[in-house]
């Protein structure tokens, strides 16, 4: 048996590795030299270029249960893809093993309990999809092309979380191949610590292959708000919104944007790419009059550019910011909680945005409260209930001579943004994986401790854990 303890497997030890995957899995084992290698380790976040041994593209739960016994003998560095759109991309590793959930898509809805069960290769667009047929939703990300399982682990930020709390809240059960190779049901009931792990706390708690949802009344039609003004009244807009945002009852989950204009058809084409602020802003109830009403106050913060909001169905909300981030293209994110939105941190908002190196890059200001903090704060991993705001510095570009450019001023800018800070980051927009390593303390917070414990006591020896973190 190799080294229990070593990270990189040797030659022979891929090798045979690799056959006993192939011996036990129903699903495909990629090697190196396998011609759909490079589409295989690929992820959403271009500037992700691992390598990995080898990528155990799982059918189902039986073919995981394989993977996780195979890497307990041989111990390499495993890593779990699900949608692989996590920006720091730990779905993949090198010179280890991907355990690839990519292809398990199932998903049953009952609309008479108001459940789905989904397998965890499925994402937001595709659970969407299915819940929408029966005017059902349970609060997913604002990327249609966003695993569920990722998203979910982390929390889960989205368009309706005031109304509906974090993709985690709505979670009823879980089910989780441990280190030893177990299935296991963790609800609130049955394995509840594993259970509170996992909403929230992020990966290394195992792999969980489906996820159990409670689903609320929500769509087919939704209203939202699309407004968006001129760059040079942005701090103007910015002291309107965080005043409107503080008075937003919970059906509205508050939203801006200092970004560029789209180049949407609707919008005249001298605009387009040019610096605007743009508020979002969608009621999460049905449209009439009681939704014109809740948001009006987003409507009304001074001349817009444009004025795009409508009524639409929920999936399209879901997916209409996808094209904007495409796969392949090169990201970087940190993020910081704050408890308020004072002058000057939005007069540093503005500053650094204006300084951004490229016309992708952009900042994000999400209005927490509602559903999430009603959750008690020591009920989930989650541990920022109580932040008002969220603030994410989200670099984007395509020229990789750009890398160290776009990711030091998201660095800088989140440094420039520390002060204001509740001292708490977001693990879903960690960076690469350093800051993610600095980070920890503020992404998981005071419940930093019981999460070490949880993942000590159903994975002793470390499997899951990157190698820096190996005993």
């Amino acid at each position: 048996m190799p080294d229990e303890q070593a990270a990189v497997l040797t030659a022979a030890a891929e090798r045979a590795m690799a056959d006993e995957l192939r011996s036990s899995l129903r699903g495909d084992v990629i090697d190196r030299e396998h011609p759909a290698y490079d589409e295989a380790r690929a992820v959403w976040n271009g500037l992700i270029d691992r390598r990995p041994a080898l990528v155990a593209r799982c059918s189902g739960t039986a073919d995981v249960v394989e993977a996780v016994r195979v890497a307990r003998e041989y111990r390499p560095v495993v890593s779990i893809r699900g949608g692989g759109h996590q920006v720091a991309g730990s779905a993949v590793c090198d010179d280890g093993l991907v355990i690839d959930l990519s292809h398990m898509k199932g998903v049953h809805v009952d609309p008479s309990a108001r459940t789905a069960r989904a397998q965890a290769g499925v994402t937001w667009g595709e659970l969407d999809r299915e819940t929408q047929l029966h005017a059902l939703a349970t609060p997913g990300g604002e990327i249609s092309a966003t695993g569920i399982a990722g998203l979910t682990l982390g929390g889960g930020f989205g368009f309706v979380m005031r109304t509906f709390g974090l993709s985690c809240d709505s979670l009823r059960s879980v089910t989780v191949v441990t280190a030893d190779g177990a299935v296991r049901t963790a609800g609130r009931e049955e394995e509840p610590e594993l259970f509170w792990a996992a909403r929230g706390g992020g990966r290394g708690l195992g792999v969980v292959t489906s996820f159990d949802f409670g689903l609320h009344s929500f769509g087919p039609e939704v209203s939202g708000v699309l407004v968006l003004h001129p760059f040079d009244r942005a701090d103007d807009v910015l002291r309107a919104w965080r005043d409107a945002a503080y008075a937003a009852p919970e059906t509205v989950t508050p939203e801006l944007l200092l970004w560029s204009v789209p180049a949407a058809p609707e919008i005249p084409p001298e605009l387009h790419r040019s610096d605007c602020v743009m508020v979002g802003a969608v009621y999460g109830g049905p449209p009439g009059d009681a939704a014109t009403a809740a948001l009006a106050p987003q409507r009304d913060l001074g001349p817009p550019i444009v004025d795009l909001s409508t009524t639409v169905p929920y999936v399209a909300l879901q997916s209409a910011n996808t094209w904007r981030f495409p796969d392949g293209e090169r990201y970087f994110m940190k993020s910081h909680f704050m408890d308020e939105l004072s002058d000057e941190a939005i007069t540093t908002l503005v500053d650094w945005y204006s300084r951004r190196p490229t016309p992708e890059s952009l900042i994000v200001v999400r209005t927490l409260g509602g559903a999430i903090a009603r959750v008690g704060p020591d009920d989930s991993a989650f541990a920022h209930r109580s932040a008002r705001f969220n603030v994410s510095i989200d670099a984007g570009w395509q020229d990789p001579a750009l890398d160290d450019t776009a990711i030091e001023w998201a660095r800088s800018a989140w440094d420039a943004m520390k002060p204001f800070s509740s001292g708490g980051s977001y693990v879903n927009f960690a960076g690469l994986g350093e800051d993610a390593n600095e980070l920890r303390g503020a992404v998981f917070g005071s419940h930093e401790e019981r999460l070490e414990h949880i993942r000590a006591a159903y994975d002793p020896e470390g499997l899951f854990a990157p190698a820096a973190r190996r005993p």
